[in-house]
């Protein structure tokens, strides 16, 4: 007999594939039209090929800030996977008011918005209002993020964790959560130490979240915008300008169109090389898991 496949389906789907194509391809579109050309108002566009992407490309200035974001990833990554793994695994495992209300107090930072965020640890952080830049001062730190490149720095990136690592503490958690009990009865009677009970039974638990929590974290941490500029405005000098500082600077502050819009393809390549290679890891990572 044979099988009949119903397509009736993707009518369901048409109305998501053209709000899709309506806020993210036609823009896009727009994008890789300016990228190719140039202007000098008035509407006139002329022709320059791969001429901007040649220029991005061999910019010292992307290059430097290609660097610093990704040094600012790679150390909220190492910091906040760890926190958040060490902060779901103490928190309580039995449903119940202590547990509830450790999930609402880890799920409070992640309610405020991002502009409000950099708002209140600019406040936070200044010498004369701030309690954390008074608090310094007066036992004789010298902390001032405006002036100082390492103290900008270290602002962004507490903030940061503050503000992310319960993402990754919610999703650990919940893989924590899906361990049936048994595992842990049979460690007990086996008489395993708390460090295998982590690294054979609960990690490999954790592991597929786990690589959710990497790959939102370096999605939200590469495209870094609005907590940094609030806070510092990409300074002092260029301290803390990220790609997407830098961006719009380029395409705002100096209205060069071409190259602004070459740049942010470049940027959008990369997020999604690296995304892809997070997405086939979790692939693999569940085909072994289910075989």
């Amino acid at each position: 007999m044979k099988k009949t496949t119903n397509q009736k389906a993707w009518f369901m789907v048409l109305p998501v594939l053209l709000l899709v194509a309506f806020s993210a391809i036609i823009p896009l579109m727009t994008v890789v039209n300016y990228s190719v050309q140039d202007t000098f108002g008035n509407n006139e566009f002329f022709w320059v090929g791969l001429e901007w992407f040649e220029e991005i490309l061999g910019s010292e200035r992307m290059h430097d800030a290609l660097g610093r974001q990704a040094i600012f990833t790679t150390i909220i990554l190492l910091i906040e996977v760890p926190l958040g793994i060490f902060v779901a695994l103490h928190m309580p495992k039995k449903s119940g008011v202590w547990s509830s209300l450790c999930l609402v107090l880890c799920a409070l930072p992640l309610l405020i918005p991002w502009n409000v965020v950099g708002t209140i640890w600019q406040i936070f952080g200044r010498i004369d209002i701030g309690l954390l830049g008074y608090a310094l001062d007066q036992i004789g730190i010298d902390y001032n993020y405006t002036q100082d490149s390492f103290a900008a720095w270290i602002t962004i990136i507490v903030m940061d964790v503050w503000h992310w690592t319960s993402l990754v503490v919610l999703l650990s958690y919940a893989g924590l959560k899906s361990i049936p009990d048994a595992f842990y009865q049979a460690a007990k009677i086996d008489q395993a130490s708390r460090w295998s009970i982590f690294r054979h039974i609960e990690l490999p638990k954790m592991k597929g979240v786990l690589l959710i929590a990497i790959l939102l974290r370096f999605m939200d941490s590469f495209m870094i915008y609005t907590e940094p500029f609030v806070v510092t405005g990409g300074g002092p000098g260029n301290a803390t300008t990220f790609l997407s500082i830098d961006l719009v600077k380029m395409a705002i502050g100096q209205f060069d169109l071409g190259p602004a819009a070459a740049f942010s393809l470049i940027y959008f390549l990369v997020i999604l090389l690296v995304s892809w290679v997070f997405y086939t890891v979790m692939v693999h990572s569940d085909k072994e898991s289910g075989s």
